[in-house]
């Protein structure tokens, strides 16, 4: 019983990237902070990077391939990040996808991203819930598709809040999707945001849920960090009141521990989690522990979380950053901050 999707912005700034370095060449200031220009926002893996290059070009190919290796060796939280990017760049480019679905109808992996994509362009519709009822038969069919496969059921979920959906059902949804994987990240969350929604801001509940579900999971799982996420939703909820501050820090100190686990070298999935336990720790004053985790994402900035709270992520990524660097006495060695970050009223999460 258990909540949905913000729609991805532009992945990153082309020029930053090389074809076959994992990592960008940063200048590197003497608390290990990459310069600000060198920051780089959303930056895909090395798997994604070539499918949305050739995706880029009209090819559907790389795309198929890398999700159908995600699906026979069940990465399932690989496949639910590739399924959201590659919708994501199909909303402006989508011809590679026609051509694919008109090629292979019945393929789970196009299937998958069709319904990503269907749910993506409803969503900022004022008729969400009319237009996304439509969507229903796409779903299903993706769902059908590999019986396996829990990514369809995220979509599901989400699919569900937008609907507003009754409890029951949703119920019914969440219990099939851990059926199939029992940790997967991006089911957990759409529940989490479900229970935020439906319960108009009982942020009690939602923590109970996510630290339940945290509790349960293996120690390198990504839902440990589902608190922290909990705590997020917490923290930007204007007059939201019921959580004890210690909750709080257990939330953060699992996050950490968490981070800690995964590796210094990946963009996803760390990143989202780092930039997430960054941002909490943040709020919460903790900000040599932020410090710490900035070194950890280096210049793998996200949109989530900062875009939920700033009508420029990456600007207040960037501003916060200096702000955690200044009162932990340190400073970058390559001149002064940009101050392009402007705080703005929180937008949801």
């Amino acid at each position: 019983m258990v909540d949905t999707m913000a729609l991805l912005p532009p992945f990153i700034r082309p020029t930053r990237m090389t074809r076959s370095a994992r990592r960008p060449v940063a200048v590197l200031a003497a608390d290990g902070l990459p310069a600000d220009d060198e920051v780089l926002l959303d930056v895909p893996d090395d798997r994604l990077g070539p499918a949305l290059v050739a995706a880029a070009a009209g090819a559907y190919a790389p795309a198929a391939a890398l999700l159908a290796e995600t699906r026979e060796r069940s990465e399932w939280d690989d496949r639910d990040r590739y399924a959201l990017k590659l919708a994501a760049f199909a909303r402006s480019r989508p011809d590679w996808l026609r051509d694919w679905r008109a090629a292979a109808p019945h393929d789970p992996d196009a299937l998958l991203v069709a319904a990503q994509l269907a749910v993506d362009r409803a969503w900022p519709s004022p008729g969400r819930a009319e237009l996304l009822r439509e969507v229903s038969p796409l779903i299903t069919a993706a769902a059908r598709a590999d019986d396996r496969d829990p990514v369809p059921w995220r979509v599901a979920l989400d699919h569900a809040r937008g609907s507003r959906a009754g409890h029951t059902y949703f119920g019914e949804l969440w219990e099939a999707a851990v059926r199939r994987a029992p940790h997967h990240w991006g089911c957990h969350v759409a529940a989490l945001r479900y229970l935020a929604s439906s319960w108009h801001g009982s942020h009690r509940e939602c923590f109970d849920f996510a630290d339940l579900a945290a509790q349960d999971a293996p120690a390198r799982s990504l839902v440990r960090a589902l608190p922290a996420r909990a705590a997020f939703s917490y923290l930007t909820d204007r007059g939201a009141a019921g959580v004890e501050r210690a909750r709080l820090d257990a939330a953060a100190d699992r996050a950490i521990a968490l981070s800690a686990l995964l590796p210094a070298d990946r963009p996803r999935p760390a990143a989202e989690i780092r930039n997430l336990l960054a941002y909490v720790l943040i709020r919460l004053g903790r900000r040599e522990e932020a410090l710490g985790q900035f070194g950890l994402i280096g210049p793998y900035a996200t949109s989530f979380p900062w875009d939920r709270v700033s009508d420029d992520g990456l600007g207040l990524f960037l501003e916060l950053r200096a702000e955690v660097r200044a009162a932990c006495g340190t400073k970058p060695d390559d001149g002064p901050e940009n101050g392009r970050g402007r705080r703005a009223r929180a937008r949801g999460h």
